[in-house]
């Protein structure tokens, strides 16, 4: 299948530019199309995922066996596993996008001048935006229907290990964008797994790539930031702590850092490293641990951690550097708020951190001091989604500080311009 889907094709170069000269041509009918039209295309995706959900099921039956021969960590499995029910969330998730307000041609602000001119500043799409993500073949979706609705044409480079079930996924994107009357070039998926279309993508395809959006491990973050002659959109590193303070409610914070770090331990936003105040450690620490513990988690912790609980296994430098994304978590011991934020801020990702506390000025401190994209007060760090904070999707997180910080979602995927209005003025 892999092979048919570029016969024809001299070389991953002239495949690479054929498919950027597709997108900038579709960009541009997408940038004027109606909200309805999009609309009425990502409910079609969505029916057609459902009506082929047993073939999408079958592929992916396919990468998960090459995967698990290929001895991929749980994580990565677990990633990359499609199910009937997830599947039917990927659905909804098109459906939700559909449901949200169209960004493209809002007016975000406008002022008149003394000389008559008015002044509006209004959203307009990026363009062509290039995605490249490992693994997790919902985000084929979720980034062309983004995508889509904020009326940017995508070019998508999935992971290799997930190969099969990326290209059954797209085959119902583009049963909707045909349904609907829209180019199918506005969603593409490069059918090859060779390393090389990376490469030429992140060259800009002759100009015809406006934006990176890397999700994936920091071996390819690095290398996006690295070769990318285009701008890039950056989610380096999903290491994320909690912080228990001396106010924390103990039930709580029991609750909690259970769920940040065992939901699901191979996403962005799983707990990597938990901070207790040493003023609770003696009422919080154990208690918090054993919960982890019998739900399967290894803890490391320093040498104060054992004292308190004696199955922790020694930490040191490298797990406070440790993006695990597996059952294990990194525990230390600190002296109040401003310690915690100093071990944050020198060994975090600024992607998501949060506090457990009833202290309001605690609380007040830990956001205005921490830099990350996502601060969480009283909350699980998992909540770090743009499905859960209602944008109904994401392309990813991004952890740098331009433009899009945070998920990115339909206003992050917009630009703006400014229409100035006159009536004859001229410049003095």
């Amino acid at each position: 299948m892999l092979q048919e889907a570029v016969a024809g094709q001299a070389n991953i170069e002239e495949l690479m530019l054929e498919m950027g000269a597709n997108a900038r041509a579709a960009a541009r009918k997408l940038a004027t199309a109606p909200t309805a039209t999009k609309n009425a295309a990502l409910n079609a995706m969505a029916e057609s995922l459902r009506a082929h959900t047993a073939e999408i099921l079958s592929e992916n039956a396919q990468d998960i066996a090459a995967m698990k021969a290929n001895d991929q960590t749980p994580a990565y499995l677990d990633r990359g596993t499609l199910s009937e029910e997830r599947i039917e969330a990927i659905a909804a998730s098109l459906e939700a996008i559909a449901g949200l307000d169209d960004p493209v041609g809002k007016v975000v602000d406008s002022w008149d001048r003394p000389n008559g001119l008015k002044i509006e500043r209004v959203r307009t799409p990026l363009g062509v935006i290039g995605i490249i993500y490992e693994s997790r073949p919902n985000v084929t979706a979720d980034a062309g229907a983004l995508c889509l609705k904020a009326g940017n044409a995508a070019i998508l480079r999935g992971g290799s290990d997930t190969i099969r079930s990326n290209i059954a996924i797209h085959a119902s994107l583009v049963e909707g964008l045909k349904a609907a009357g829209l180019p199918e070039a506005a969603i593409q998926f490069v059918p090859v797994t060779d390393r090389g279309a990376v490469g030429e993508l992140l060259k800009g395809l002759n100009g015809q790539v406006d934006v990176i959006v890397p999700r994936g491990g920091r071996s390819l973050v690095e290398r996006v930031q690295t070769e990318a002659r285009v701008p890039v959109f950056a989610h380096l590193e999903g290491i994320c702590h909690l912080f228990i303070d001396r106010s924390a409610d103990l039930g709580m914070a029991v609750d909690v850092v259970t769920n940040a770090k065992m939901r699901r331990t191979g996403i962005c936003g799983a707990l990597e490293t938990l901070l207790v105040d040493r003023t609770v450690a003696d009422t919080h620490l154990a208690p918090i641990l054993r919960a982890l513990e019998e739900r399967g988690c290894e803890i490391r912790g320093e040498e104060k951690v054992k004292t308190y609980f004696a199955g922790a296994k020694p930490a040191d430098e490298k797990d406070w550097r440790s993006e695990y994304l597996d059952a294990i978590l990194s525990v230390k011991i600190v002296d109040g708020i401003d310690e915690a934020i100093d071990h944050i801020e020198t060994y975090g990702s600024h992607h998501t951190d949060g506090i457990i506390a009833e202290d309001a000025a605690a609380v007040e401190k830990f956001f205005n001091e921490v830099d990350s994209a996502i601060l969480v007060h009283n909350a699980s760090t998992q909540f770090a989604d743009g499905g859960e904070f209602g944008m109904g999707a994401e392309i990813g997180i991004a952890t740098g500080r331009m433009h899009a910080r945070g998920p990115v979602g339909l206003e992050q995927l917009t630009s703006f311009k400014y229409r100035v209005r006159g009536s004859g003025q001229t410049r003095p």
